[in-house]
């Protein structure tokens, strides 16, 4: 949908990731859209050398969010959350469900 505005259906992908979940590794969103991994990456590497995102590291884990110092965020959110609401609505809600891991076998919910 934001494929013509910013260049890359990977791009697009990532943030949408980003915004839903708040933060992400460019693994787990490879993974989530069942995309390319350097294809991610690079979005990602640049969008944070853009100042759209900025990266942490984790462990060995380099972690990316939306740059609340990026001049035009509050505009961005807008026009991704605006995009959001034409996906479909399970995959709406696919993205929101987190789960980093498996729960312990009989554990009580």
């Amino acid at each position: 949908m934001l494929e013509p505005l910013l260049g890359s259906t990977n791009a697009e992908r990532a943030l949408i990731f980003l915004l839903v979940r708040e933060q992400g590794y460019a693994s787990e969103i490879a993974d989530y859209f069942d995309t390319d991994l350097y294809g991610i990456q690079k979005q990602l590497d640049k969008l944070e050398n853009g100042g759209v995102l900025i990266s942490h590291k984790a462990g060995k884990t380099r972690l990316f969010q939306l740059s609340q110092r990026y001049a035009f965020i509050k505009e961005l959110r807008l026009l991704l959350e605006k995009a959001l609401t034409y996906y479909p609505s399970d995959e709406q809600d696919r993205l929101r469900i987190i789960r980093r891991r498996p729960r312990r076998k009989g554990k009580p919910l």
